[in-house]
């Protein structure tokens, strides 16, 4: 490791029925924000041990491997499972770590080599969390957690399951999807969506049918439309100067949800639509690159 880190999973307290493993100072981790998913520290579950029952039971009723549970539980470290006990069960393989004095999760993520948007999808989009959950696969926390497992359906089609365009005409790209250079900072980070050029006041559609989730300000996002489709996609609709929808709304196809805008933290001076396309995991919703989806 390049800078020092801390993993909070050695805290315990003892109780008549046995070590009840705590993770401590989580109440700031654990505020969720609107429109992403619950944080996965605020997801952790309590299991009290059963007769009969062994680390791997355990391990194979939650479906996580028993590294995992015994990471979160270091009282098992011995070998013991005293019936009674109460084991901290996360909602996923992982860690959790402690942000290192002076770094940012960003960093977090570099170093355990795992998507950006991944590891702020998992932690509920918090902009600066001191604690993070940093979740893994196959037992291995430097192995890159990238696109999520994709559906029975997903894996059925070859194409996008869904197909449409935001504005009224194809427009030029301001800034793509994945890493980039932010070109106001120069700095290198994951952009999550497709900058899409269109003036102040343009009308955004919908680009496809769905529900809307979510349509209020939120951070760097700055006016935000969320619209949950059918095959566990969602279409994200961001910065914009106004919003004609509300939550809950049955939307179709071409439906307005919004005008272009220069809300929250734009990353060009141009105007333009910031666009995403989601699909749900286990990790949350984790961003797929919405050039598959876009189409007049």
């Amino acid at each position: 490791m390049t800078f020092p880190y801390r993993l909070l999973l050695l805290c315990s307290l003892v109780s008549a029925v046995g070590i009840i493993p705590i993770l401590p100072n989580l109440k700031s981790a654990n505020a969720a924000v609107p429109g992403c998913p619950t944080p996965a520290l605020s997801r952790f579950q309590r299991h009290k041990v059963a007769r009969g029952e062994t680390l791997e039971s355990i391990a194979q009723r939650y479906n996580l491997m028993p590294a995992t549970i015994i990471n979160m539980n270091p009282g098992l470290r011995n070998g013991s499972i005293p019936v009674g006990s109460e084991l901290q069960i996360p909602p996923y393989n992982g860690i959790v770590v402690e942000v290192p004095r002076g770094k940012t999760w960003r960093q977090v993520a570099a170093q355990f080599k795992i998507r950006a948007d991944t590891l702020f999808e998992v932690n509920g989009c918090q902009q600066d969390p001191k604690i993070v959950f940093v979740p893994w696969v196959n037992g291995a926390p430097n192995r890159p957690v990238s696109a999520s497992p994709a559906s029975a359906n997903e894996q059925a089609s070859s194409g996008a399951p869904i197909s449409g365009y935001p504005l009224p005409q194809a427009t030029n790209v301001a800034l793509a999807y994945g890493w980039q250079i932010n070109p106001i900072n120069g700095e290198v980070f994951f952009h999550s969506g497709i900058d899409l050029l269109a003036a102040v006041g343009t009308p955004v559609e919908a680009i496809a049918p769905g529900t809307v989730v979510f349509a209020n300000d939120q951070g760097s996002y700055g006016k935000l439309v969320i619209i949950n489709h059918s095959g566990g996609l969602q279409s994200r609709y961001a910065q914009l100067d106004s919003i004609k929808v509300t939550v809950g709304q049955q939307v179709n196809k071409g439906d307005e949800v919004g005008t272009v805008g220069t809300t929250g933290q734009p990353t060009s001076k141009q105007p333009h639509l910031h666009f995403e396309m989601r699909t749900s995991s286990d990790l949350g919703w984790v961003a797929k690159d919405p050039k598959s989806y876009l189409k007049q």
